[in-house]
């Protein structure tokens, strides 16, 4: 049986950098028969010593107990402080070979985390989280800084953002200059600095679209704290909220052609079943509109009786016309459309009256929601945010700590405060050059499903 060897060296997260990988491993076959190895490479020796101290040289090799492989080093191996010049991290056998390309700085601890990225060659065992340590100096540091970053807009965290430090504390250095140490965030959005010299440092969240390692485009996702972070200690609990100044652009390069107006005018409606009562009608038609004559577009009850209060508008492409009037709940609707109420850009009209008929919900085929809220505050101006498929379905500013609604569809949603700093009802983003903070926003762990016909109570704690 492979005896465990448990060595000194931590689980850490450090700087990223892309690593130049040679494989120089050999085929080797796997054994036939016999009990499955589960066991991950253990390390057995290496050179110079884990946690070097005055290291001088250029050169470090490890060796393990069994043959290893390296899997994806560009993504999984992390060196700090971020050098240069990459390294060249090569494997042969049981030895993985690193040899340094920068002249190292005076007095500075160096880690290299491989991550997952060694595997025995047999079974692809992983050695999880392997750190390698040494300094230049005649001491480990040995500050640490945990924190998290999650998504402004959202509440929710991005792995594939990127954390980093500057000992340069000028507001253009992100801007200009790669960072000194860089952490990747795990899926909770949570990260980790250790090994980190004492010292003033300027802290970012980083989604690095192009590679630079700086924040050179507008529409990269962000994060920056005002304040400057003093390590003395291990330092914890520090929360970024990223965001994107501008949305990403469409690169693509598409001829604008307008298209041809079809012959004949079409349209429909948006009710499927029954009219929603918080909602709007809506009639989309095949060709933009010219004309429309809301006197001859009525809306009326069964009895033709004119539906007053309503009003018709349409859209900036003039193919959506809505109609919003006070619906009744279990109320029967016609809609009707005479020849002359509307006319296509191709002058197309309807042959005829067009009759819509058409009924609106029940009360009963709505919940009825009471959420209470512990620890609310109504100086943050929050805005509870009813969130399916990724979307805000429902925008409520909160002006109480219980809030109750008798007419929610029925559906699973995520829930979602937003602290609304202007108080305009929707997110508002950052603002680098005038250090403006986006609004944040908190995402409940727990969903709530709404159900028919039923009162749907909880206790939310903010």
């Amino acid at each position: 049986m492979k005896k465990k060897i448990i060595s000194g060296v931590g689980l850490f997260i450090s700087l990223y950098i892309s690593v130049s990988f040679n494989s120089g491993c050999a085929q080797i076959g796997s054994p036939t028969g016999g009990v499955r190895d589960t066991l991950s490479p253990v390390l057995i020796k290496s050179t110079p010593a884990v946690k070097s101290l005055n290291f001088s040289g250029n050169k470090i090799t490890l060796s393990f107990d069994e043959y290893v492989t390296l899997l994806e080093p560009q993504n999984n191996i992390l060196v700090s402080p971020l050098p240069k010049n990459n390294p060249v991290i090569t494997n042969s056998l049981k030895t993985v070979s690193i040899k340094l390309k920068d002249s190292l700085l005076p007095n500075t601890t160096y880690s290299i985390q491989f991550g997952n990225a060694i595997r025995d060659i047999n079974e692809s065992n992983i050695l999880t989280n392997f750190t390698y340590v040494f300094s230049s100096g005649k001491t480990i540091d040995s500050m640490m800084l945990k924190g998290k970053v999650l998504l402004a807009e959202t509440g929710l965290a991005d792995s594939t953002i990127s954390v980093i430090l500057y000992k340069n504390c000028n507001d253009t250095a992100v801007q200009k200059l790669k960072p000194d140490y860089l952490a990747k965030l795990k899926g909770d959005g949570s990260f980790t600095f250790s090994y980190l010299p004492a010292g003033i440092f300027k802290i970012y969240a980083l989604k690095d679209g192009d590679g630079s390692k700086n924040y050179n485009s507008k529409t990269e996702l962000f994060a920056f704290q005002n304040e400057v972070i003093n390590i003395t200690e291990e330092t914890a609990n520090l929360t970024l909220y990223a965001f994107s100044e501008e949305k990403p652009k469409d690169d693509k390069i598409a001829k604008v052609l307008k298209p041809a107006l079809e012959k004949k005018l079409r349209y429909n409606s948006n009710i499927t079943g029954a009219q929603d009562l918080l909602s709007k009608f809506e009639l989309s038609f095949n060709n933009p509109l010219k004309l429309i004559d809301s006197n001859k577009l009525i809306l009326t009850d069964t009895n033709f009786n004119k539906i007053q209060g309503g009003q018709v508008s349409i859209d900036s492409t003039r193919k959506l016309l809505t109609y919003s009037p006070l619906w009744i709940p279990g109320a029967a609707y016609r809609l009707i459309i005479s020849p002359d109420a509307i006319e296509d850009s191709a002058g197309n009209k309807p042959l005829k009256t067009d009759t819509i008929a058409f009924i609106a919900r029940m009360t009963t085929d709505y919940g009825r929601v009471v959420l209470r809220f512990k620890n609310y505050n109504q100086s943050k101006n929050p805005v509870l945010q009813f969130i399916s498929n990724d979307v805000v379905k429902y925008s409520f500013p909160l002006n109480g700590a219980e809030w109750v609604n008798n007419r929610m569809l029925p559906a699973e949603y995520q829930i979602r405060i937003l602290f609304d700093d202007n108080k305009d009802g929707v997110w508002t983003s950052g603002n680098y050059g005038k250090k403006l903070q986006p609004e944040k926003v908190v995402s409940l762990p727990k969903k709530i499903s709404i159900r028919a016909d039923w009162d749907n109570e909880s206790d939310i704690d903010l």
